[in-house]
């Protein structure tokens, strides 16, 4: 018997697994950002809570680590640039290096753009585009050092398609860029060992979200819309977050993975 038919073969499933590795998700305290945390959590990772709110990430960390995983709380608004070096660094002096990051904090100011002011403006930009700059940046440094890494941006369809509701133009923009942002450095960070996707979501019920599913109507609407038929709940992410933190997505970089229901196949 030849020694190929002999040997053990791979299980595919431990390419999935991130022991040891350590993550940071931003806005991690409620929704997608909470999913994620728990999601690399459960398998195996040693997560960095963070959240403008620290009451928040530390009730997030407490959850993971009542369900016998390890994870830690940080108290972090992504905008504000010292407060990022910061908490980067104490994150790797308590748990080591990032490996993986989440860069899912993020905002929306909606209404008609000849109404849209420019404090509300640059309020978006401030948080969907710099705060995803800031955080690639830090956490690139300690992956650029280590020679590898996954940073996963969290996008959104609106950064493939312009409508069809209107009076959404920061969000639209800064969406469009962090998709923009992921490709830029996926080229230019590839070559050192970092892998850069972002995930587009659909309509998640979320709590940010929670004023539009408010409306019936628009419910309905959106939901007919969809190809598959339903909106996303934020363990829809589950499966696109294990991969590309993952050595399952090896080969994968610079890719923007639309977990849509079909919406921009339409």
């Amino acid at each position: 018997m030849s020694q190929a038919s002999t040997s053990k073969p791979n299980d595919p499933f431990a390419l999935f697994r991130l022991d040891g590795r350590v993550a940071l998700v931003t806005g991690a305290g409620t929704g997608i950002g909470r999913l994620a945390a728990a999601t690399l959590a459960s398998v195996g990772a040693v997560v960095a809570v963070t959240d403008r709110d620290g009451s928040r990430a530390e009730a997030v960390a407490a959850e993971i680590r009542a369900g016998g995983r390890h994870a830690l709380a940080f108290e972090m608004n992504v905008t504000d640039e010292a407060r990022v070096v910061r908490i980067f660094g104490e994150v790797h002096r308590a748990l080591g290096p990032v490996a993986i990051l989440v860069n899912n904090a993020g905002t929306l100011a909606k209404g008609p753009t000849d109404e849209l002011t420019l404090d509300d403006w640059q309020h978006v930009v401030d948080v969907n585009m710099t705060g995803v700059f800031l955080c690639a940046r830090e956490a690139g440094k300690q992956m650029l050092d280590a020679r590898q890494g996954s940073i996963i941006n969290i996008s959104s369809i609106w950064g493939h398609v312009g409508g069809p509701y209107s009076g959404n133009l920061s969000y639209h923009a800064t969406k469009t860029a962090v998709v923009g942002m992921t490709r830029a450095l996926a080229v230019e960070w590839g070559p050192r060992g970092i892998r850069v996707n972002d995930i587009a979501p659909t309509f998640l019920e979320t709590e940010m979200t929670a004023p539009l599913f408010g409306d019936a109507a628009m419910k309905r609407e959106l939901t007919r819309m969809t190809p598959l038929g339903r909106l996303g709940v934020p363990s829809d992410l589950s499966g696109a977050l294990m991969f590309l933190a993952s050595d399952a997505s090896s080969l994968v970089t610079g890719l923007s993975l639309r977990v849509d229901g079909g919406w921009v196949a339409r």
